[in-house]
């Protein structure tokens, strides 16, 4: 874990709100800014802890995060403006994932229409692209 958290140039955070907090400001200060932070999972933890720890994080890391990005981001307008360059990565992955038949199955199994790549955008393999059952 030293390794991973607690060195100059770390990839991974472990520790307090706070902690985290500034772990993401510095990526914000070195790369000038960016759109997403993805958090992982490890089971190093049980899951009412696990669950503990992303309760802090959506109550207090990312609202102080969402207040450093405001000023210099109308990040919606982007997004809207650009919605053709987004649809066209989201099926390039698509198309990558539905590939792969490991990936393709492990991907029904996420349900949330919330996700870009979840199970409610994959095609259904028992149709044709037209969305018609094959005879």
């Amino acid at each position: 874990m030293d390794k991973t958290a607690f060195v100059p140039g770390a990839v991974a955070t472990i520790g307090t709100p706070d902690d985290l907090v500034e772990r993401i400001k510095s990526v914000l200060e070195i790369s000038g800014g960016f759109g997403t932070v993805v958090g992982f999972v490890h089971d190093w933890a049980n899951p009412e802890n696990t669950m503990r720890s992303w309760d802090m994080v959506a109550r207090y890391v990312v609202p102080e995060i969402n207040r450093l990005s405001r000023p210099s981001a109308n990040v919606r307008e982007f997004v809207a403006n650009n919605r053709e360059y987004f649809n066209r990565a989201r099926e390039a992955v698509m198309a990558k994932i539905t590939a792969n038949p490991a990936a393709a199955a492990a991907l029904t199994v996420t349900k949330s229409p919330l996700l870009a790549a979840s199970s409610s955008h994959v095609p259904d393999p028992n149709k044709a692209p037209d969305g018609v059952a094959p005879r």
